[in-house]
């Protein structure tokens, strides 16, 4: 009798473990646009599935790594790509890249860099999605000069 129970648990222990890994999801990021204006500007959905590591940073601007102090004052282009090579970095630190980012919401202090923004993601994001994306007009940011800051959420497989 023993034996026999034996048998049995370690037959559906065996088809327990194989069904288990066959329905274990792999991890996958899709970017979608469902808007004609959107292409070309900003995904309006990333979905990911599968187990991930999540990552988020958030108000990452033009400060001095050092002291804090604002950079590039009066010069938002420069601003915005300081602050992306900021976010390149930490993301790199996390094991990830710019293609794992899944969300970025930008703060500016006046909407008229609009296409100054846009022309600065263009240039970080070259051949890679753009993600989904949040453009928000603020009155001022943390530190005296801040014209840009972004918070970006990425997600790369679990490990």
């Amino acid at each position: 009798m023993f034996s026999r129970y034996a048998i049995a648990l370690s037959t559906s222990l065996l088809i327990g473990a194989s069904a288990s890994s066959a329905f274990a999801q792999q991890f996958e990021k899709k970017n979608y646009n469902y808007s004609k204006f959107a292409t070309g500007a900003f995904s309006e959905a990333a979905v990911i599935s599968g187990p991930a590591k999540m990552i988020y940073l958030a108000g990452i601007g033009s400060e001095n790594p050092d002291d804090g102090s604002t950079m590039h004052k009066d010069n938002f282009l420069e601003q915005c790509r300081m602050a992306w090579g900021k976010v390149k970095k930490a993301l790199e630190a996390n094991g990830a890249t710019l293609a794992d980012i899944v969300k970025a919401t930008s703060y500016v202090t006046d909407v008229r860099y609009r296409e100054e923004m846009r022309k600065c993601r263009q240039e970080t994001f070259q051949g890679l999605p753009l993600p989904p994306h949040t453009f928000l007009q603020v009155v001022s940011l943390a530190r005296p000069g801040m014209m840009f800051e972004v918070d970006v959420v990425a997600a790369i497989p679990a490990r």
